[in-house]
Protein backbone atom coordinates (compact mmCIF):
# COMPACT_ATOMS: atom_id res chain seq x y z
CA UNK A 1 0.00 0.00 0.00
CA UNK A 2 1.09 3.38 -0.63
CA UNK A 3 2.06 5.36 2.69
CA UNK A 4 2.56 9.09 0.89
CA UNK A 5 -0.02 11.36 2.76
CA UNK A 6 -1.98 12.39 -0.24
CA UNK A 7 -2.64 8.86 -0.74
CA UNK A 8 -3.71 7.83 2.71
CA UNK A 9 -6.35 10.93 2.28
CA UNK A 10 -7.65 9.65 -0.51
CA UNK A 11 -8.59 6.42 0.36
CA UNK A 12 -10.11 7.42 3.77
CA UNK A 13 -13.52 7.31 3.53
CA UNK A 14 -15.64 10.89 3.26
CA UNK A 15 -16.33 10.91 6.60
CA UNK A 16 -13.09 10.33 8.16
CA UNK A 17 -10.99 12.76 6.19
CA UNK A 18 -9.15 14.46 9.37
CA UNK A 19 -8.39 17.34 6.95
CA UNK A 20 -11.40 17.70 5.14
CA UNK A 21 -13.64 18.03 8.24
CA UNK A 22 -10.99 20.42 9.91
CA UNK A 23 -11.75 22.87 6.80
CA UNK A 24 -9.17 21.76 4.53
CA UNK A 25 -9.37 20.70 0.94
CA UNK A 26 -5.37 20.09 0.29
CA UNK A 27 -2.34 19.92 2.66
CA UNK A 28 -0.87 23.68 3.34
CA UNK A 29 2.00 24.34 0.93
CA UNK A 30 4.31 25.41 4.11
CA UNK A 31 3.86 21.77 5.32
CA UNK A 32 4.42 20.26 1.65
CA UNK A 33 7.47 22.07 1.62
CA UNK A 34 8.43 20.13 4.77
CA UNK A 35 8.98 17.10 3.44
CA UNK A 36 6.77 13.75 3.44
CA UNK A 37 7.40 13.08 7.07
CA UNK A 38 6.16 17.00 8.05
CA UNK A 39 3.17 15.99 5.91
CA UNK A 40 2.58 13.00 7.43
CA UNK A 41 2.27 14.07 11.14
CA UNK A 42 0.26 16.70 10.06
CA UNK A 43 -2.38 14.27 8.85
CA UNK A 44 -1.91 12.54 11.70
CA UNK A 45 -2.64 14.92 14.05
CA UNK A 46 -6.02 15.97 12.18
CA UNK A 47 -6.73 12.81 12.12
CA UNK A 48 -5.32 10.31 15.40
CA UNK A 49 -4.78 12.99 17.97
CA UNK A 50 -7.73 15.01 17.13
CA UNK A 51 -11.10 12.80 17.88
CA UNK A 52 -13.62 15.43 18.38
CA UNK A 53 -15.17 16.98 15.59
CA UNK A 54 -15.83 20.43 16.98
CA UNK A 55 -12.37 20.56 18.15
CA UNK A 56 -11.25 19.29 14.90
CA UNK A 57 -12.75 22.38 12.90
CA UNK A 58 -11.94 24.90 15.35
CA UNK A 59 -7.87 23.85 15.32
CA UNK A 60 -8.39 23.71 11.91
CA UNK A 61 -9.92 26.57 10.95
CA UNK A 62 -6.56 28.33 13.73
CA UNK A 63 -3.87 26.44 11.62
CA UNK A 64 -5.05 27.37 8.12
CA UNK A 65 -5.52 30.98 9.06
CA UNK A 66 -1.77 30.88 10.66
CA UNK A 67 -0.28 29.08 7.33
CA UNK A 68 -1.79 31.67 5.00
CA UNK A 69 -0.37 34.33 7.11
CA UNK A 70 3.02 32.58 6.60
CA UNK A 71 2.98 31.91 3.15
CA UNK A 72 2.35 35.53 2.10
CA UNK A 73 5.41 36.30 4.12
CA UNK A 74 7.55 33.53 2.69
CA UNK A 75 8.40 31.91 5.78
CA UNK A 76 9.30 28.05 5.84
CA UNK A 77 8.35 25.36 8.93
CA UNK A 78 11.82 25.46 9.82
CA UNK A 79 12.04 29.64 10.28
CA UNK A 80 9.24 29.38 12.67
CA UNK A 81 10.02 30.95 15.94
CA UNK A 82 8.86 32.75 19.47
CA UNK A 83 8.86 36.17 17.59
CA UNK A 84 7.00 35.17 14.78
CA UNK A 85 4.30 33.19 16.54
CA UNK A 86 4.28 36.61 18.76
CA UNK A 87 3.81 38.96 16.15
CA UNK A 88 0.57 36.82 14.59
CA UNK A 89 -1.02 36.97 18.01
CA UNK A 90 -0.13 40.68 17.96
CA UNK A 91 -1.69 41.45 15.24
CA UNK A 92 -4.35 38.90 14.78
CA UNK A 93 -7.93 40.89 15.00
CA UNK A 94 -10.15 38.64 16.70
CA UNK A 95 -11.54 38.80 20.42
CA UNK A 96 -9.16 37.39 22.86
CA UNK A 97 -11.06 34.56 23.25
CA UNK A 98 -10.43 33.83 19.86
CA UNK A 99 -6.86 34.49 19.61
CA UNK A 100 -6.26 32.12 22.68
CA UNK A 101 -7.92 29.42 20.88
CA UNK A 102 -5.77 29.74 17.93
CA UNK A 103 -2.68 30.32 19.91
CA UNK A 104 -3.73 26.71 21.89
CA UNK A 105 -4.07 25.20 18.68
CA UNK A 106 -0.86 25.85 17.39
CA UNK A 107 0.50 24.67 20.56
CA UNK A 108 -0.64 21.56 20.37
CA UNK A 109 0.13 21.15 16.56
CA UNK A 110 3.94 21.85 16.86
CA UNK A 111 3.80 19.93 20.40
CA UNK A 112 3.01 17.13 18.01
CA UNK A 113 5.52 18.11 15.37
CA UNK A 114 8.35 17.78 17.93
CA UNK A 115 7.03 14.68 19.48
CA UNK A 116 7.40 13.29 15.47
CA UNK A 117 11.37 15.16 15.42
CA UNK A 118 9.77 17.62 12.82
CA UNK A 119 10.61 20.87 14.96
CA UNK A 120 13.25 20.83 17.86
CA UNK A 121 11.63 22.98 19.91
CA UNK A 122 7.85 24.63 19.86
CA UNK A 123 8.29 27.71 18.41
CA UNK A 124 4.69 28.91 20.16
CA UNK A 125 5.49 27.35 23.46
CA UNK A 126 6.78 30.71 24.86
CA UNK A 127 4.60 32.77 23.30
CA UNK A 128 1.61 34.80 26.32
CA UNK A 129 -1.58 35.36 24.51
CA UNK A 130 -3.88 38.25 25.92
CA UNK A 131 -5.33 38.61 29.31
CA UNK A 132 -8.94 36.95 29.18
CA UNK A 133 -10.62 36.86 32.13
CA UNK A 134 -14.75 35.28 32.67
CA UNK A 135 -16.90 35.78 35.81
CA UNK A 136 -19.87 35.33 34.27
CA UNK A 137 -21.06 33.70 30.90
CA UNK A 138 -22.94 35.17 28.28
CA UNK A 139 -25.64 32.07 27.51
CA UNK A 140 -29.20 33.78 28.25
CA UNK A 141 -30.83 32.04 30.89
CA UNK A 142 -34.72 32.04 31.48
CA UNK A 143 -36.85 32.45 34.39
CA UNK A 144 -38.39 29.99 36.04
CA UNK A 145 -41.34 30.51 35.53
CA UNK A 146 -40.44 31.19 31.37
CA UNK A 147 -39.40 27.51 31.92
CA UNK A 148 -42.27 26.00 33.17
CA UNK A 149 -44.04 28.42 30.38
CA UNK A 150 -42.47 26.67 27.83
CA UNK A 151 -42.95 23.48 28.96
CA UNK A 152 -46.31 24.00 29.22
CA UNK A 153 -47.20 25.70 25.48
CA UNK A 154 -45.94 22.74 24.04
CA UNK A 155 -48.91 20.81 22.58
CA UNK A 156 -49.05 16.96 24.09
CA UNK A 157 -51.30 15.86 22.07
CA UNK A 158 -48.79 14.83 19.38
CA UNK A 159 -45.52 12.61 18.97
CA UNK A 160 -43.69 15.68 18.26
CA UNK A 161 -44.79 17.88 21.07
CA UNK A 162 -44.13 14.55 23.18
CA UNK A 163 -40.50 14.37 21.84
CA UNK A 164 -39.90 18.11 22.22
CA UNK A 165 -41.27 18.53 25.63
CA UNK A 166 -39.14 15.80 26.74
CA UNK A 167 -36.13 16.59 24.75
CA UNK A 168 -36.10 19.91 26.50
CA UNK A 169 -36.84 19.00 30.25
CA UNK A 170 -34.52 16.67 29.93
CA UNK A 171 -32.23 19.39 29.20
CA UNK A 172 -33.08 21.61 31.30
CA UNK A 173 -33.47 18.77 34.26
CA UNK A 174 -29.95 17.03 34.51
CA UNK A 175 -27.82 20.29 32.55
CA UNK A 176 -27.14 17.98 29.61
CA UNK A 177 -25.30 18.97 26.70
CA UNK A 178 -27.18 18.73 23.52
CA UNK A 179 -24.36 16.16 21.92
CA UNK A 180 -25.10 13.85 24.81
CA UNK A 181 -28.61 13.91 24.33
CA UNK A 182 -29.35 13.52 20.81
CA UNK A 183 -26.81 10.90 21.18
CA UNK A 184 -29.01 8.92 24.11
CA UNK A 185 -30.60 5.42 23.08
CA UNK A 186 -33.71 4.15 24.13
CA UNK A 187 -31.81 2.19 27.27
CA UNK A 188 -30.61 5.18 28.57
CA UNK A 189 -33.61 5.70 30.43
CA UNK A 190 -33.95 3.17 32.76
CA UNK A 191 -35.02 2.34 36.29
CA UNK A 192 -32.47 1.20 39.22
CA UNK A 193 -33.23 0.95 42.75
CA UNK A 194 -36.80 2.21 42.41
CA UNK A 195 -35.65 5.52 40.21
CA UNK A 196 -35.60 6.59 37.35
CA UNK A 197 -32.24 7.38 35.49
CA UNK A 198 -30.61 8.75 32.31
CA UNK A 199 -27.04 8.14 30.84
CA UNK A 200 -25.42 10.70 29.10
CA UNK A 201 -22.58 10.27 27.13
CA UNK A 202 -20.06 12.74 27.99
CA UNK A 203 -17.33 14.71 26.16
CA UNK A 204 -14.71 12.08 26.11
CA UNK A 205 -17.32 9.14 25.78
CA UNK A 206 -17.34 9.31 29.36
CA UNK A 207 -20.78 7.97 30.55
CA UNK A 208 -22.54 10.46 33.37
CA UNK A 209 -25.63 8.99 35.17
CA UNK A 210 -28.25 11.29 36.75
CA UNK A 211 -31.16 10.60 38.42
CA UNK A 212 -34.49 11.70 36.71
CA UNK A 213 -36.69 14.26 38.30
CA UNK A 214 -40.18 13.46 38.67
CA UNK A 215 -41.40 15.86 35.41
CA UNK A 216 -38.54 14.15 33.42
CA UNK A 217 -39.35 10.99 34.27
CA UNK A 218 -43.26 11.63 33.29
CA UNK A 219 -42.50 13.10 30.01
CA UNK A 220 -39.73 10.88 28.85
CA UNK A 221 -42.82 7.84 29.54
CA UNK A 222 -45.31 9.74 27.75
CA UNK A 223 -42.94 10.15 24.91
CA UNK A 224 -41.63 6.52 24.69
CA UNK A 225 -44.61 4.71 24.87
CA UNK A 226 -46.01 7.23 22.40
CA UNK A 227 -43.62 6.81 19.80
CA UNK A 228 -44.35 2.97 20.66
CA UNK A 229 -39.90 2.71 20.99
CA UNK A 230 -39.78 1.04 24.28
CA UNK A 231 -38.61 -2.36 23.33
CA UNK A 232 -35.77 -1.07 20.64
CA UNK A 233 -33.51 -0.41 23.63
CA UNK A 234 -30.61 -0.08 21.29
CA UNK A 235 -32.20 2.72 19.28
CA UNK A 236 -31.96 6.46 19.44
CA UNK A 237 -34.21 8.10 22.25
CA UNK A 238 -34.62 11.39 20.58
CA UNK A 239 -35.63 10.47 16.54
CA UNK A 240 -36.18 12.84 13.31
CA UNK A 241 -39.71 12.52 12.16
CA UNK A 242 -40.38 11.64 8.02
CA UNK A 243 -42.54 14.40 7.74
CA UNK A 244 -43.23 18.44 9.31
CA UNK A 245 -46.46 16.22 10.56
CA UNK A 246 -44.34 14.00 12.82
CA UNK A 247 -46.87 11.29 12.77
CA UNK A 248 -43.93 8.86 11.86
CA UNK A 249 -40.28 9.00 13.75
CA UNK A 250 -37.25 7.75 11.26
CA UNK A 251 -34.57 5.56 13.08
CA UNK A 252 -31.61 8.42 13.17
CA UNK A 253 -31.20 10.83 15.74
CA UNK A 254 -31.98 14.75 15.71
CA UNK A 255 -28.95 16.27 14.26
CA UNK A 256 -27.78 19.41 16.63
CA UNK A 257 -28.89 22.34 14.46
CA UNK A 258 -32.21 20.67 13.97
CA UNK A 259 -32.60 20.76 18.23
CA UNK A 260 -31.52 24.51 18.37
CA UNK A 261 -34.24 25.22 15.55
CA UNK A 262 -36.70 23.62 17.49
CA UNK A 263 -35.74 25.38 20.73
CA UNK A 264 -36.06 28.80 18.99
CA UNK A 265 -39.37 27.98 17.41
CA UNK A 266 -40.78 26.12 20.67
CA UNK A 267 -40.00 29.41 22.79
CA UNK A 268 -41.30 31.94 20.04
CA UNK A 269 -44.71 30.12 20.25
CA UNK A 270 -44.38 29.90 24.14
CA UNK A 271 -44.27 33.82 23.70
CA UNK A 272 -40.69 33.60 25.20
CA UNK A 273 -38.59 36.32 23.34
CA UNK A 274 -34.94 36.25 25.15
CA UNK A 275 -32.24 37.00 22.73
CA UNK A 276 -30.27 34.61 21.12
CA UNK A 277 -31.99 31.10 23.35
CA UNK A 278 -30.30 28.06 23.02
CA UNK A 279 -28.76 24.68 23.82
CA UNK A 280 -27.26 26.03 26.06
CA UNK A 281 -29.53 28.06 27.50
CA UNK A 282 -31.22 25.07 28.85
CA UNK A 283 -28.15 23.83 30.45
CA UNK A 284 -27.54 27.22 32.16
CA UNK A 285 -31.45 27.62 32.97
CA UNK A 286 -31.35 24.24 34.83
CA UNK A 287 -27.85 25.20 36.95
CA UNK A 288 -29.80 28.73 38.10
CA UNK A 289 -33.05 27.11 38.95
CA UNK A 290 -31.07 25.04 41.20
CA UNK A 291 -28.85 27.23 42.66
CA UNK A 292 -31.56 30.00 43.72
CA UNK A 293 -33.21 26.98 45.05
CA UNK A 294 -30.23 26.39 48.16
CA UNK A 295 -28.20 23.95 45.83
CA UNK A 296 -24.58 23.75 46.19
CA UNK A 297 -22.12 24.28 43.59
CA UNK A 298 -20.36 21.25 44.36
CA UNK A 299 -22.96 19.41 43.17
CA UNK A 300 -24.37 21.16 40.12
CA UNK A 301 -20.39 21.11 38.91
CA UNK A 302 -21.55 16.89 39.54
CA UNK A 303 -24.74 17.18 37.62
CA UNK A 304 -23.23 19.24 35.19
CA UNK A 305 -20.11 17.09 34.30
CA UNK A 306 -18.09 20.02 34.56
CA UNK A 307 -14.20 19.51 35.71
CA UNK A 308 -14.34 22.72 37.57
CA UNK A 309 -16.56 24.67 39.30
CA UNK A 310 -15.34 27.69 37.71
CA UNK A 311 -16.86 26.47 34.68
CA UNK A 312 -20.01 25.89 36.27
CA UNK A 313 -20.33 29.06 38.16
CA UNK A 314 -20.57 30.54 34.60
CA UNK A 315 -23.91 29.13 33.98
CA UNK A 316 -24.98 30.51 37.49
CA UNK A 317 -26.81 33.60 37.41
CA UNK A 318 -28.93 33.42 40.57
CA UNK A 319 -27.24 36.35 41.59
CA UNK A 320 -27.62 38.36 38.76
CA UNK A 321 -30.80 39.96 39.73
CA UNK A 322 -30.43 43.41 41.05
CA UNK A 323 -33.59 44.60 43.08
CA UNK A 324 -35.34 48.31 42.26
CA UNK A 325 -35.15 48.77 45.90
CA UNK A 326 -31.43 48.65 45.71
CA UNK A 327 -31.01 51.15 42.39
CA UNK A 328 -33.44 53.79 44.40
CA UNK A 329 -30.55 54.14 47.03
CA UNK A 330 -28.78 55.85 44.56
CA UNK A 331 -30.07 59.66 45.55
CA UNK A 332 -28.63 62.23 43.13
Amino acid sequence: MNNHPAALLSVMPRGDRGLATAGFDRFPALIVRAGEKATFRFLEFFTAKIRNKNTRVAYGRAVGQFFAWCDERGLELQQLNPLWIAVYIEQHPAAAPTIKQHLAALRMLFDWLVIGQILPVNPAMSVRGPKHVVKKGRTPVLAADEARQLLDAIETDTLLGLRDRALIALMTYTFGRVGAVIHMRVEDYYIQGRKSWVQLREKGSKLHHVPCHHRLDEYLHAYIERAGIEQDQEGFLFRSAFSKSGTVLTEQPLHQQDVHAMIRKRAAAAGIRTAKIGCHTLRATGITAYMKNGGRLEMAQQIANHESPRTTKLYDRSNDEISLDEIERIVI
